[in-house]
């Protein structure tokens, strides 16, 4: 009874998806203030009863109900009850429901922190929120219905959770990723919105940049946490591997940054309206990509959802539906939208400008990287792979180029900067960044090398500018210092540059000297790595909940004094009888010490991976950095209030920029 009631829930929120996109509309077509205002009770709605739907589907996990094909699919008695809640989103079906339900918690959002808005936006932008869960919850209900039954007969046992999901990063990776992808949405819809209403001036700009920063920072969280994930649990040591999957997520985190800084500019400066409108449609384009090549089965991947080619076929209809009729309103409106703002070559419009379109061609490169191979095959010229070494050779030139123009945006005054302004600012920043980089290598290996050279170069010019454009901000006329001064935005976006330049740093350093030994080890035996001594002494074997494993045991030293003793596992689940490798890892803030148990060689001995990472902890702390960032810019004040001096100033603003131009 319990899942019926969970499918008559979703079915109940389609109905309400569907009033959202349709009445709102009619009321702005015919002033109905009654029916405008109905836009928010029906996103209340519509939020209320696919939460009912996501909330009995993981009640109906944790009571074992294996009457339903979606868990007993997904679970078992034996799981822990904090997997079978993470496998509510651990399977297709159930993460199209979680899906729509984050698009559902966005349209919520919306609703309830927009009362700064007029009315008759409001209602346009919560009906195009409600087309989009219109087009996932149908998707859901007709080719994904996470509780169909198995009924007469079901299993009395289900077959359990994959293995390789069955850890903390399910739990959390998802939600997050998924609330990042789907947070575009927001951006998106009031793109579209402006359009409609034919009304894209800098208050728009203003009141859609904290949706798309907040969903920019959900991403960068939820790919932070997907490579740290797949470096613990996959047990090869890497930290990214250029998957078709992981480019599906990366695609969009890229195109969102360029779209944050265009929406920056079209607020401060009341120019890039144009840019700003396509690169909303351009986002969310991607979005609804990577879940068409996610879950169509198109592409073979450890994190894709291998379906039948019917749901892909639906997914690609959304697609085209959603672009073809924005890029479609886009034409038909495009000659309203004007910017007036003038700017010349050495500007800080133009610095973001260059800085916009490396992340476009960075994106678009990925992109075609991604696809090239799927148009090949199905032209049946074969098939083929494109993998690291055209992603590196393409994508590491635009990003040093990018890693540049970060340090002069923020440095360089809007519209025309003085004769030698720039390199007063910049001079000193870019000798102390040569010589450090120079340095650098000679102080931690002995020795010259490029590569490290260039990385630490850029992680320092990039640190060294956010503290100078912090410094200018907080300098009063007087001389003194006042950070207080410096807007919390301001200082959310210099989180988030040092954030960059953190991961640049810990991308350098591990991807220059790590090391890495594959040896075969027997009890007694120890190895050298990088300084350290790693002795074996034997395995024990070890159960958990739902397996059973043979743990290695190793002891760590350095300079014969012991630092930890290192448990690399090979489980064998119960249910499935599937081996898994679980590294035994040791993490500082300057290295990792990461070993994974190989197999089994006779007497004992094993052959064993050892890894030797410095400053790999980095790559992941540089995005947290970032997400702190984002969300320290959209609890400024400016966003979270709207007096009347605060549009005297706007509207101010933007006299300024038309008689400057």
């Amino acid at each position: 009874m319990i899942p019926e009631l969970g499918h008559f829930a979703l079915i109940i929120g389609l109905a309400f998806a569907l009033c959202l996109s349709i009445v709102p509309l009619i009321g702005v077509a015919q002033n109905n203030h009654q029916l405008i205002n109905s836009a928010k009770p029906l996103s209340f709605g519509l939020f209320f009863f696919v939460g009912i739907s996501i909330v009995l589907l993981a009640y109906s996990f944790t009571v074992d109900d294996f009457s339903v094909k979606y868990i007993a699919g997904h679970s078992n008695s034996l799981l822990p009850y904090y997997f079978k809640i993470s496998a509510v989103w651990g399977g297709h079906e159930g993460s199209m429901l979680f899906w729509v339900f984050a698009l559902t918690s966005w349209t919520l959002a919306v609703g309830l922190f927009s009362k700064q808005l007029e009315k008759e936006f409001v209602a346009r932008v919560l009906a195009i929120m409600g087309m989009i869960a219109v087009g996932f919850i149908l998707f859901t209900l007709l080719t994904s219905n996470p509780f169909e039954r198995l009924l007469p007969n079901f299993p009395m046992e289900g077959r359990d959770l994959n293995p390789l999901l069955q850890d903390i990063g399910l739990i959390i990776h998802p939600p997050m990723l998924y609330m990042g992808y789907v947070g575009f949405s927001v951006a998106f819809a009031f793109a579209i919105a402006a359009l409609m209403a034919g009304k894209m001036d800098a208050a728009w700009a203003r009141w859609s940049r904290p949706w798309t920063v907040a969903a920019w920072s959900f991403l960068s969280v939820g790919i932070a946490l997907g490579s740290w994930w797949a470096y613990y649990e996959l047990g090869w040591g890497g930290w990214w591997f250029w998957d078709p999957v992981e480019n599906v997520s990366f695609m969009p985190w890229l195109a969102g940054t360029a779209l944050i800084h265009a929406l920056a500019v079209t607020e401060q400066r009341n120019t890039f309206k144009h840019w700003t409108l396509l690169l909303a449609i351009f986002t969310f384009s991607l979005n609804l990509l990577g879940a068409f090549l996610v879950r169509s089965g198109v592409i073979t991947s450890v994190h894709s959802f291998a379906v039948d080619p019917g749901r892909g076929l639906y997914l690609l209809v959304l697609l085209a539906i959603a672009v073809g009729g924005s890029l479609t309103l886009y034409a038909l409106r495009s000659a309203k939208v004007s910017s007036p703002s003038r700017f010349t070559f050495y500007s800080r419009e133009n610095a973001i400008l260059i800085a916009m379109s490396i992340l476009i061609t960075a994106s678009v490169t990925i992109l075609l990287g991604t696809l090239y191979p799927l148009i090949i095959d199905a032209m049946g010229m074969g098939k083929i792979s494109v993998g690291a070494p055209y992603f590196n050779a393409v994508f590491v030139p635009m990003m040093i180029a990018l890693f540049m123009f970060m340090g002069i945006g923020p440095l360089i005054r809007w519209k025309k900067a003085r004769k030698g302004e720039l390199s007063k600012h910049l001079n000193k920043i870019s000798v102390f960044s040569v010589l450090f980089g120079a340095a650098w290598p000679f102080f931690f290996a002995g020795e010259f090398n490029v590569t490290a050279f260039i990385g630490m170069s850029l992680g320092c010019w990039i640190v060294l500018a956010v503290l100078k454009d912090v410094l200018n901000n907080a300098k009063q006329a007087d001389g003194s210092w006042k950070f207080s001064a410096v807007p919390l935005n301001h200082i959310g976006m210099a989180v988030a540059h040092a954030g960059i330049a953190v991961t640049v740093i810990g991308v350098t350093m591990v991807s220059t000297y790590e090391q890495e030994i594959n040896v075969k080890m027997a009890p007694g035996e120890s190895v050298n790595l990088s300084g350290y001594t790693i002795e074996y002494t034997g395995t024990k074997n070890v159960l958990g909940p739902n397996y059973s494993a043979i743990q290695g045991q190793l002891n760590v030293y350095l300079d014969n004094e012991f630092v930890t003793l290192l448990k690399p596992e090979q489980r064998t689940y119960k249910v499935q009888s599937m081996g898994m490798t679980e590294a035994g890892i040791h993490t500082t803030l300057w290295r990792d010490i990461y070993v994974a148990l190989g197999d089994p060689l006779g007497e004992n001995s094993w052959s064993m991976r050892l890894y030797y990472k410095p400053f790999i902890v980095w790559i992941w702390m540089g995005g947290f950095f970032m997400a702190i960032g984002g969300f320290l810019a959209i609890l400024s004040k400016r966003y979270r209030k709207r007096t009347l001096v605060a549009e005297q100033q706007l509207k101010q603003a933007e006299t300024n920029v038309l008689k400057e131009a």
